[in-house]
């Protein structure tokens, strides 16, 4: 058997079989804990949330020696409260169970959606890398940490092959989009088939699937207290792999990441290419979780460098040129062009013309948000929820900022929230500027799916953002409006229209991100050090010096 990180060439598909496969039990062996370490992590204590947060004991929570497991109905999440769940609660474990996927006996994940009414299955039988982080944080916080760990070294296997799509190698340490798992009863064998992006639609590879593999990995390592899989020489080299390919050098003059449309979340051409917020979002966090779990040996000292000298011109970078509240929109109208100087206000050249009459109504005089993209001449000024509530979990917004971000989804809460949250992109493009952005892309039509469409899977990251502001009166407010329809219309992918009204027109049923994404909100607002998991305080050695004021008052 080939190393866990051996290279092994592969046709289109790379597949794996039951006897070529890592040995999963190796290493599940008796965690190896850090009870100091546990005790200190560095998410903000719960006294600086909420007075209307019920206080828990945070070491107890973060690690429980037996590890509470349930059934279908009574969840551990809610066996340690003791108020009555939500009726949907046991709906949702039972619904999330029915989407596990195994390999040889074990659970290995969960695949997109278990929707046997759709006639085109697609690719939503697999098993997604991005999908799976909230059924992962669901697990973790139920205390079953076995599946996660298993997908943690799953997706470490494959990562370690060669991957081709027609004549051309990607890099070494691109993470797959997803995988399958075939059974063959006759030969009782199981096969793992993965896809790097050489069967997406576009056929572009994963930019995002590193990142939550990064992120995970240190979830899982904060909830379990088991350090021992973070520094085993598999997933330090894993870790390693994934930041050589976003911190090599090159042509870029700016320390954001250049990316291809529908390599995220928004996995079709949506406009997004070029420095999407959600990638630098994902990039900053996994860079900070990498930072804390990389070994200070020979190896990991030259990366933990190179991260460090990364994320304060990252963050520097966000702050100022992506960030736009009530006072910035005025200073871009204002702006002067063809400016040709060291001392430039109007760095990028954006013309103050392309600025959407949009704008201006949508921006409140209290509040603000990380717009969708920067680079020369252009600013797309589109909300996008995901990339704005990583920045408040990663701390890349500012504490000001942070509250400026939950001010606005509290002015705008028609526009971003509606009858279903969340919006994913706000606002919808359409008629000529749709034909050209999108390619008349038929599924991405206005106020559908990626084009403004309303996703419950959202609802985690609104939730532990409302959390860390001290704010979860939004979270309990969102998760009241998503349980008067989500269990009744069948676990939706999406839904259309301004206000999120209607069940998406191509919408899969019993999403599992949207019951997994329910079920973390849940237990999340119900125990909030759950928080610990995906939340990272501000490094205070890393705050720039702000160019303007990142004020949100006028």
């Amino acid at each position: 058997m080939d190393g866990i990180m051996g290279m092994r060439k592969v046709a289109s598909h790379c597949s794996l079989a039951d006897g070529d496969d890592l040995d999963l039990s190796r290493l599940l062996g008796k965690p190896k804990l850090n009870i100091e370490r546990q005790r200190s992590f560095d998410e903000r204590s719960l006294s600086e949330l909420t007075v209307n947060i019920r206080a828990v004991d945070v070491f107890e929570s973060m690690y429980s020696p037996g590890g509470l497991r349930s059934g279908f109905d009574t969840p551990a999440s809610s066996a340690r409260n003791s108020f009555e769940p939500h009726p949907m609660v046991a709906e949702a474990w039972e619904a999330l169970r029915r989407s596990l996927v195994y390999f040889r006996g074990q659970p290995l994940g969960t695949i997109a959606a278990v929707d046997h009414a759709s006639e085109e299955v697609l690719n939503y039988d697999q098993v997604f890398v991005r999908d799976f982080v909230p059924s992962a944080l669901a697990f973790l916080m139920n205390g079953e940490p076995e599946i996660v760990k298993n997908f943690l070294l799953k997706t470490l296997l494959l990562q370690g092959w060669e991957k081709r799509i027609d004549r051309f190698k990607l890099g070494e340490g691109v993470m797959p989009a997803s995988f399958k798992v075939l059974h063959d009863p006759l030969r009782k064998v199981d096969t793992v088939i993965a896809d790097f992006g050489e069967s997406a639609i576009g056929r572009v590879a994963p930019v995002d699937s590193g990142f939550w593999w990064i992120i995970l990995l240190r979830a899982y390592t904060k909830s379990t207290g088991d350090l021992s899989l973070a520094e085993t020489p598999e997933c330090q080299k894993g870790m390693r792999l994934i930041l050589a390919l976003c911190l090599s050098e090159g042509f870029d003059t700016f320390p954001t990441l250049l990316c291809a449309d529908g390599c995220s979340m928004i996995d079709r051409r949506m406009g997004i290419y070029g420095y999407p917020m959600e990638i630098q979002a994902l990039f900053f966090m996994s860079l900070r979780c990498a930072l804390a779990m990389l070994k200070h040996d020979a190896e990991g000292k030259e990366f933990i460098e190179r991260i460090v000298k990364r994320l304060h011109a990252l963050s520097y970078h966000m702050r100022n040129y992506f960030w736009l509240d009530f006072q910035q929109l005025n200073v871009i109208y204002r702006y002067k062009t063809e400016e040709y100087s060291h001392t430039a206000v109007n760095k990028f050249n954006v013309i103050p013309d392309s600025i959407p009459e949009w704008v201006f109504d949508f921006m409140p005089t209290r509040g603000g948000y990380f717009i969708g993209n920067v680079s020369p001449a252009r600013m797309d000024f589109r909300w996008f929820a995901l990339g704005n509530c990583v920045a408040i979990l990663s701390s890349l917004a500012t504490p000001d900022q942070s509250m400026a971000i939950m001010d606005l989804i509290e002015a705008r809460w028609e526009e971003l929230v509606g009858e279903m949250p969340l919006k994913i992109a706000y606002p919808a493009i359409e008629g000529h500027e749709w034909r050209i952005v999108t390619g008349c892309d038929p599924k991405n039509t206005r106020w559908s799916y990626h084009n403004g469409g309303s996703w419950p899977v959202l609802l985690w990251l609104l939730t532990a953002a409302c959390i860390k502001t001290g704010r979860p009166q939004i979270a309990r407010r969102a998760i009241e409006l998503a349980e008067t329809r989500l269990l009744k219309d069948g676990w939706p992918e999406y839904y259309d229209g301004k206000l999120g009204r209607y069940i998406g027109k191509q919408a899969r049923k019993f999403q599992t991100w949207s019951i997994a994404g329910y079920l973390v909100a849940k237990m999340m607002l119900e125990d909030p050090s759950h928080l610990g998991m995906v939340s990272l305080e501000e490094d205070k050695a890393m705050k720039p010096l702000m160019k303007r004021s990142s004020s949100w008052t006028c």
